[in-house]
């Protein structure tokens, strides 16, 4: 579903090059569960950018469910977006002066679902995710664990094909981050691919297949025992 085939990413500063990827090489199965690890500054954070098409990359080609998107402008990238991946972050990314329900239906502001089936679609993700009577809440006045809980109604509310978690319990304690972890799992079940970053060796092993990072490059691609 997603193949990259040599791709590099540079950034420049100046007269300073870095490189983020150094020719990767990686195909992802539409349903399978991805954990990627490694240290700080590895390129984590870079790869996943790029298979969300947030990024492009410098040098390689990148196939999106078929389609070899390199080189696209940031307009053909932002529609090929649109409903087919959804994104988690570690800080949650809501707006307080929205409600938890206005939130969460912000995903659709600008894809293609008809304005009928959009408050169906809201209540229906906020209802999976458990945080149904929390809608007309501000997320100040939720918990952590709450707020990432609507920031995943929000990633899945367009039912995407691909889910990008970019270290989702980062900002949490222990016990929400393993209940965050229990519905990334559900979602992934449920037919959803998913790829995780994430620090936590725990988290990591939840996965059906790992990829550990070192300076830009896969040091390890291993699928669970």
């Amino acid at each position: 579903m997603l193949k990259l085939t040599g791709v590099s990413k540079l950034h420049r500063t100046g007269d300073i090059e870095t490189t983020a990827l150094d020719a990767i090489d990686l195909e992802i199965e539409s349903g399978e569960y991805l954990a990627v690890t490694g240290p700080s500054g590895c390129g984590k954070s870079t790869l996943l950018g790029i298979l969300g098409l947030l990024d492009v990359p410098s040098a390689g080609q990148y196939l999106f469910d078929g389609t070899d998107v390199s080189g696209w402008s940031e307009s053909r990238l932002a529609q090929m977006r649109r409903g087919r991946i959804g994104f988690i972050f570690q800080s949650f990314n809501l707006l307080d002066d929205l409600t938890v329900a206005e939130n969460v239906a912000l995903a659709l502001e600008y894809g293609d679902v008809p304005a009928r089936e959009r408050k169906p679609r809201v209540e229906e993700a906020m209802s999976k995710l458990g945080i149904a009577h929390r809608a007309g809440h501000r997320p100040s006045q939720l918990s952590g664990g709450q707020q990432q809980r609507v920031a995943i109604a929000r990633a899945l509310v367009s039912r995407p094909r691909v889910l990008l978690a970019d270290e989702p319990t980062g900002n949490l304690d222990s016990a929400h981050g393993n209940e965050v972890m229990r519905i990334l799992r559900e979602i992934n079940r449920d037919g959803t691919t998913l790829v995780m970053v994430t620090h936590s060796p725990t988290h990591a092993a939840q996965a059906s297949r790992t990829l550990r990072l070192l300076d830009g490059r896969i040091l390890v691609d291993a699928m669970a025992a």
